[in-house]
């Protein structure tokens, strides 16, 4: 991948994973617009990189307001959608505000940002575009209502588009990462096996994005084998072996 005067758009960079990319395309040449709520925090991720960058706000679950900043981004050859939010949630402690805010956000905010791009993107057949999922999208775990519900649908939407456009110019790619040590998982009360700094997780997502080609990847490798496998499990087996934390 040749990166030398590339524009990418970050959403969701304020801090820690996204954060940690920005650092990571900036060296290599790209030329990176970051985008998050916190206008404070994004110019001081600005003065920190040592290419080319720029800010804009955004929040992703208004519309007018992702339509409005992709205006002010102007054009570009790729994006990268991170931006998340998460609560332990069980179903007998639903929280309707909450669940309702990660699906907005998580799925429904990577949609908007998604849908303001894509037609400039198929009209020169040319663009890159770069979703985050979960490993625990790929089945259901006890105490993420919510949260992988709504990974599970980024990673639904990825296969979509992939389908779609895997003949054309549009590169598609989804990165399924474990858990990352920033203000998200602070929230959980459990070990977290395989836990990444911001930074090695981000060399995973560019090693990724530096073949195009490659639509899905998962993280920590021996990590993932324990998720992809419980795809192929048998109910009572799955469910036998993540059970609720009592």
């Amino acid at each position: 991948m040749d990166w030398q005067g590339k524009r990418y758009w970050i959403v969701g960079a304020s801090e820690g994973l996204g954060r940690a990319l920005a650092h990571k395309l900036s060296r290599v040449g790209v030329e990176v617009i970051v985008s998050a709520r916190s206008e404070d925090r994004l110019r001081s991720l600005v003065a920190e990189l040592p290419g080319r960058a720029s800010w804009v706000t955004v929040d992703v679950s208004d519309l007018d307001s992702v339509e409005a900043a992709r205006k002010q981004v102007g054009e570009i050859d790729g994006l990268v959608y991170l931006a998340g939010v998460y609560w332990p949630m069980r179903s007998s402690e639903w929280d309707n505000r909450q669940a309702e805010q990660m699906a907005d956000v998580n799925y429904v905010g990577a949609s908007r940002v998604i849908g303001s791009v894509m037609k400039d993107f198929t009209a020169r057949d040319r663009g890159h575009i770069v979703v985050t999922s979960s490993l625990t999208a790929f089945r259901g775990l006890p105490g993420t209502i919510g949260y992988t519900a709504s990974k599970a649908a980024i990673m639904s939407l990825a296969e979509c588009m992939y389908a779609d456009l895997r003949k054309t110019g549009v590169d598609v790619q989804v990165v399924n990462p474990g858990f990352v040590k920033t203000q998200l998982t602070e929230k959980n009360d459990f070990n977290m096996p395989f836990i990444m700094e911001p930074e090695d997780a981000a060399t995973e997502i560019f090693d990724h994005m530096n073949n195009p080609t490659r639509f899905k990847k998962s993280f920590p490798v021996m990590f993932s084998w324990l998720f992809r496998l419980g795809q192929f499990l048998p109910d009572w087996a799955y469910y036998g072996i993540f059970r609720p934390k009592s």
